[in-house]
């Protein structure tokens, strides 16, 4: 068996990085959710918590914000991140929906 060489190696390297890359662009470029989505309509999502209908939404209350949901997927300090229940979408981090649930 013939060993391969430097070049070949090399090459194969460099395709299997640059796939990889591809992909975590991809990944951290999901589209944002929408607000006039069927779903996001239907939980009361707003990407900025203060302009949250207190009127429509009595279970809203000032400070809950998607960043401190439990179900906010992002980092802290994160502007978005993923939520499952907009699965393949972001939610804005000072978002909100009647979904919160406080982080323990």
């Amino acid at each position: 068996m013939q060993k391969p060489t430097n070049r070949r190696v090399f090459m194969m390297q460099t395709i299997s990085v640059a796939g990889v890359a591809a992909f975590a662009t991809t990944a951290a470029q999901a589209a944002m959710v929408d607000e006039k989505d069927p779903q996001a309509a239907g939980l009361g999502y707003k990407a900025d918590a203060t302009k949250v209908d207190k009127a429509k939404q009595p279970k809203y209350a000032a400070g809950q914000q998607c960043g401190n949901c439990q179900l906010f997927q992002g980092k802290a300090g994160d502007a978005a991140g993923n939520c499952p229940l907009f699965a393949g979408k972001q939610v804005s981090s000072k978002g909100w929906c009647s979904a919160y649930a406080k982080k323990a």
